[in-house]
Formats: structure tokens, C-alpha cells, sequence
């Protein structure tokens, strides 16, 4: 090596590249294994997602980093994110879990953002899938007869109206839902649909690459035998399924979704209103509210109907929403008095009621600090 210092430093970075690409052809090889892994498991059966078998290698990897003397926590990043590339690559190998692929499955609002989701899912592992929306002739009778599913994917405020138009179905034809209350639209399947009826929420939006690690919420109709292949087929995709009374769902979606949502529409509102300049913000701000910049920016680049729909949807949740209202008022006013005790006090009491979670949350957020921060410099 040169004793030239800029020589040195030129031939350090020429050695610091050529590792790099010898990680990235390393990266490429194990894409390549993790692909075979997806026909391997498409041919067992098996699911996209296994929690035992990523633990198990996370442990393993942190194990291996702490012999070399490096960051535990900097290699399970790296192996996380290259697991979830895998996931991607692995998608389309998912199996089919039902032994009827012969019949078709029927969605309703197969065009609209999250049903044209899971028709690909569903058409990408070999189903035959049929979508009906706002401007088409429904199917036939003998047709719907015909299905091993119906599926309602539809505006929240219309899948109880839809639901009651259907014709009967074959006894075993599987009818389920995928809106974000789950009470009315449940009960209508049960009084519409003499067969299995299931209700499910996917959490997640449209933009996912692939199904892994993404909660399902299910709330359990009537004959779970007949459309546990189904819960099966999800599970295979890679989700995580959480069984939830139909009413304690309706009841957590108020805060979750209606509650969040329509506050972050209206941080968004009055920061328009008022000509804040979004660019300086960003270029000013820290971390966190990066991140929550990122998230009142994503609301606004999605559907206003879809998120019109969600908040009307949770009427039980105004009055606790009018609440919160007063408690920002009247916290507006302490801190404006100078009460500055009265907000100490308050601050502690709301920091015992989160107990340990508030050290879980602090923990869990600063990997999302940091990746806030890396965008800072990304768009540079």
C-alpha cells in the first residue's frame, strides 16, 4: 500500500468497493437458494412465513456476528432485510390450500385497490377468480352457485346493502368479507348465507409486496371446518391470523383507524390551511417528525372515499373523538396559564398507565428513527 495518504485513502475505498460487490454476488447466490426453498415449499405444502425458522436463524446470525466482533443488532438489519426480499422472490411459489380449484372464486370489488390485491394473490397460486364491480352485470346465478367462495371487498358503506342482493349459494360455498368493521357485515352473511361465513380484515393496504408477516383479522361465522382452507391458504401466503370477536374488533378499529386517521387528516388540514411550507419542514425537522410528516403525507397520496368511509363507519367513536377535543383544549389552556406542574403531573400519570410498553415503544422506534434520518439524505 501506498504512503501516500490520498493514495491510501483511494486504495482503501478501491478495497471497500470490491468487497461490496463481492457481498452483493454473494446476496445474488442466496437469492437464487431461497428461490428453490419457494418450490420446495410450494411442493410440501408449506407456508411462506415460518416464525420458528426465522428466529432461529436471527439467533444464529447475532451468534455468528458477536464471534467476529461485530454488531449484533447491524447484522440482524442486514439478515432481516434480506429475508424479506426472499419473501418477495417466494410469493408467486405459495401453494394452494384449496382441494377445489376446479370451482371458481367470486369478488366483489375485485377492481377496487385491495381487492385487486387478492385476486392477484389468489390467481397467482393457480384459483380461478371472477370479479364483479360497480359497472358490471352480476353473475349468473347458476354461475354464483357454482363457487367455493364469495368474496365482499367492497366500500364499507355498501357490503351490508350488497350482501342482502345475493342469490343463495351452494352449502358449502365459503362467504366472507374483507371490510374494516366487522359486526353488521357478519351478520348480514349469517342471515344471508345458510353455509360457512367467515369475516376477515386484512391489515394492511394495497401496496404490500407480498402477504408476509401481515396481520389477518378473523371473526369467526359459522362452520369453521368448511372454510378453514382458506385461513390456510392466508397462513400459506404468509400472514399472521388473530381471532377476534366480531364486536371487540369494531370496538379497537375506533381507535386504530378512526381516531388515528381522522386526526392525522386534520394535522394535514390545518397545516394547509395555514401555508405551512412542507419543504422547510423537512428540511428543519427531526427524526420523528420526519416520520410523522411521512405518515399524514401518505393518508393524503391514498383514496379520500376509502378513508371517508372508514371514519363514518366508526360512529361509536364521535363521542370519544369530542372528548379528546375538549382534553387538547383543555390542555391548550394549562400549558398557555403556565401550569407547568399541572402538565408534569398529567405527563406521569399517562406515563404509568403505558407502564412497560413506553420502554418497548422507545426501543422498537429507534430503528425507525434512524431510517427516518437516512431518508433525509437519500433524495439529496
Amino acid at each position: 500500500m501506498s504512503h501516500d495518504p490520498d493514495q491510501q485513502l483511494s486504495e482503501l475505498r478501491n478495497a471497500i468497493d470490491a468487497t461490496d460487490n463481492e457481498l452483493i454476488e454473494i446476496i445474488a447466490r442466496r437469492a437464487k437458494l431461497t428461490a428453490a426453498v419457494g418450490e420446495t415449499k410450494r411442493a410440501l405444502k408449506q407456508p411462506l412465513y415460518v416464525p420458528e425458522r426465522e428466529r432461529s436463524l436471527i439467533k444464529a446470525r447475532r451468534s455468528k456476528a458477536k464471534e467476529a466482533g461485530l454488531s449484533e443488532d447491524l447484522i440482524e438489519d442486514v439478515i432481516r432485510r434480506i429475508i424479506r426480499e426472499s419473501y418477495r422472490t417466494q410469493t408467486a411459489q405459495a401453494a394452494a390450500t384449496s382441494t377445489q380449484l376446479e370451482r371458481p372464486v367470486f369478488v366483489f370489488g375485485g377492481k377496487g385497490a385491495l381487492g385487486a390485491r387478492l385476486v392477484s394473490q389468489l390467481r397467482q397460486t393457480g384459483y380461478s377468480v371472477t370479479t364483479i364491480d360497480k359497472d358490471d352485470d352480476w353473475p349468473d346465478k347458476d354461475d354464483l352457485n357454482q363457487a367455493q367462495l364469495v368474496l365482499m371487498s367492497v366500500p364499507v358503506n355498501k357490503t351490508v346493502e350488497l350482501i342482502k342482493q345475493l342469490p343463495p349459494l351452494a352449502e358449502d360455498c365459503v362467504l366472507a368479507d374483507v371490510t374494516s368493521i366487522k359486526a353488521a357485515p357478519l351478520n348480514a352473511m349469517l342471515e344471508q348465507h345458510s353455509g360457512p361465513v367467515v369475516g376477515l380484515h386484512p391489515m394492511f393496504g394495497p401496496s404490500v409486496q407480498n402477504l408476509a408477516k401481515q396481520l389477518v383479522v378473523v371473526t369467526h361465522g359459522r362452520q369453521p371446518e368448511r372454510y378453514q382452507w382458506l385461513l390456510d391458504q392466508f397462513v400459506n401466503w404468509g400472514a399472521h391470523l388473530h381471532e377476534v370477536n366480531a364486536d371487540k374488533h369494531d370496538d379497537a378499529m375506533g381507535w386504530i383507524q378512526a381516531m388515528r386517521h381522522l386526526s392525522t387528516f386534520a394535522y394535514g388540514v390545518h397545516l394547509a390551511n395555514e401555508g405551512v411550507d412542507i419543504k422547510e419542514l423537512l428540511e428543519l425537522s427531526s427524526p420523528i417528525y420526519r416520520m410523522e410528516l411521512m405518515m399524514i403525507g401518505r393518508l393524503f397520496a391514498q383514496n379520500a372515499e376509502l378513508y371517508a368511509d372508514i371514519i363514518a363507519a366508526n360512529k361509536e367513536q364521535f363521542a370519544s373523538i369530542r372528548r379528546y377535543l375538549q382534553q387538547f383544549s383543555a390542555i391548550i389552556d394549562d400549558v398557555e396559564k403556565g401550569k407547568k406542574s399541572d402538565f408534569i403531573s398529567l405527563f406521569d400519570e399517562v406515563s404509568q398507565y403505558f407502564g412497560e410498553f413506553s420502554g418497548q415503544f422507545l426501543k422498537e422506534s429507534e430503528s425507525l428513527v434512524q431510517l427516518a434520518d437516512d431518508q433525509r439524505f437519500k433524495h439529496q
